[in-house]
């Protein structure tokens, strides 16, 4: 019965209940906590294979832990009777949440859960493990977690979270791993970027955006500067772009918005990697 629930899913990896469709349409550009759990399993994914963990890049459920954020301490889940899978329990769950058509709107859904970091993301792998993305809902599902669903399989996660507050101290991370970094973004460098280095605030009419988690995979040299690659999802979009990393930003307030200061600083910031245990 298990694999048969592990096969339906690998069917249905990726495709959205039109409850899903509306409620991610409703997302302009960014959820800071979806954000937060993809960066936090590309760098589980990236280290476990660094460590030979994984003979191949293998990719892990963000939304297992947007789906499990506040639940860590929760004792018991895979003894609970209504959690086995049988066909009784999974028809009831597809009466009561499939069937009947019941919607579960972004609103109740963002007020359920906590505003994630990639820090949490990657402590709540330590303790729950992680399902592979094919064998849970996709990023961004808003139907209800079904009880048997602690029956899919993990894959255990153990180790500690490194965190850097110096561009130094990102950069020792990074010889070992990818980094999970915060990106200072303005507008409308960030959207005229392509494939020339981001330079962070410039002339003209500029409006800081905020941090974004990102994941620098790469420092080199580009047209004379030394520049971070980095892996972005912006205006949701996954891309790769050269960050400079000997420009400093600086924005003041505009208008009485204190929200538009910032600096002075780096474009990178607090800089995290998992350092996975092999015991």
């Amino acid at each position: 019965m298990a694999e048969r629930l592990l096969q339906s899913f690998k069917r249905v990896a990726g495709k959205c209940h039109p409850d899903c469709v509306k409620a991610n349409n409703e997302i302009e550009d960014y959820d800071a906590s979806q954000s937060a759990a993809l960066v936090a399993v590309n760098l589980i994914s990236s280290a476990r294979l660094v460590l030979k963990l994984d003979t191949e890049f293998t990719e892990y459920s963000a939304q297992f832990l947007i789906d499990n954020a506040g639940k860590e301490d929760e004792p018991g889940e895979m003894d609970q009777q209504r959690c086995q899978v049988t066909d009784e329990n999974i028809l009831r769950y597809l009466a009561e949440n499939v069937w009947s058509k019941k919607v579960h709107g972004q609103g109740e859904v963002d007020r359920q859960r906590c505003q994630l970091t990639v820090k949490d993301c990657l402590e709540l792998a330590f303790k729950k493990g992680l399902p592979r993305r094919e064998h849970w809902a996709h990023l961004g599902c808003t139907s209800k977690v079904p009880p048997f669903a602690c029956q899919i399989p993990r894959v255990p996660v153990k180790g500690e979270v490194i965190e850097g507050k110096t561009l130094e101290e990102g950069f020792k991370l990074l010889e070992h791993q990818p980094v999970g970094a915060k990106l200072h973004l303005f507008s409308p460098q960030i959207d005229r970027v392509g494939e020339g280095i981001y330079d962070g605030f410039g002339s003209g009419e500029t409006r800081y955006v905020g941090l974004r988690d990102v994941i620098i995979v790469a420092v080199e040299k580009f047209e004379g500067d030394t520049v971070a690659v980095v892996k972005i999802c912006y205006k949701k979009k996954t891309s790769y772009i050269k960050v400079s990393l000997t420009r400093m930003s600086l924005s003041l307030p505009h208008n009485g918005d204190d929200s538009q200061a910032i600096g002075p600083t780096g474009l990178l910031v607090d800089f995290c990697v998992p350092r996975l245990s092999i015991n």
